[in-house]
């Protein structure tokens, strides 16, 4: 089994030797047991916290290099009549911490009957596709973590960097 444990820069692109496919959601997971396109069993193991963006490399434990390709997904692909009505749509998607990707006049979420719904009484125009799912990662990179308040109530707080900036 091939055990991918870190990233290679992007000049190990010519010496990739094989490729992974995962959907979003797999994308997003530090520990993963799956199986390269050829068929060949490799084991994830990345620092926690990291997202895999189609194009990305990873460096196997052997040094052999391997391309993350982002999967074919359903997803719903959203328009609107107007600039003020798309980010109305991404308010209100993002207020609901759904992970967006955001395009040149287009959004995309994951397929979800109930946020069609949402997003069809805002007026948006929906189309469902498949394609690959890239969302946006966060303002301030890094991961998305959720803890304690100061009192103990455990209040969601939400920090994006390691800096606190409050």
């Amino acid at each position: 089994m091939i055990e991918l444990t870190a990233r290679a820069d992007s000049a190990a692109r010519a010496q990739a030797s094989g490729q992974l496919r995962l959907p979003f959601d797999l994308r997003q997971k530090s520990r993963l047991r799956t199986k390269l396109i050829s068929g060949e069993d490799v084991w994830l193991l990345l620092p926690r916290g990291e997202i895999l963006r189609g194009g990305d490399l990873l460096q196997a434990a052997d040094r052999r290099v391997i391309e993350v390709l982002a999967a074919m997904e359903d997803v719903i692909h959203i328009t609107c009549a107007d600039a003020a009505a798309l980010a109305k749509a991404a308010y209100h998607l993002g207020n609901r911490h759904v992970p967006v990707e955001v395009g040149n006049g287009y959004l995309r979420i994951a397929a979800d009957h109930v946020r069609a719904e949402m997003l069809k009484g805002l007026g948006a125009t929906l189309t469902s596709m498949q394609a690959p799912f890239e969302p946006e990662g966060g303002a301030y990179g890094g991961g998305h973590h959720h803890h304690r308040d100061e009192v103990g109530y455990g209040a969601r707080i939400h920090e994006y960097a390691s800096k606190k900036f409050f």
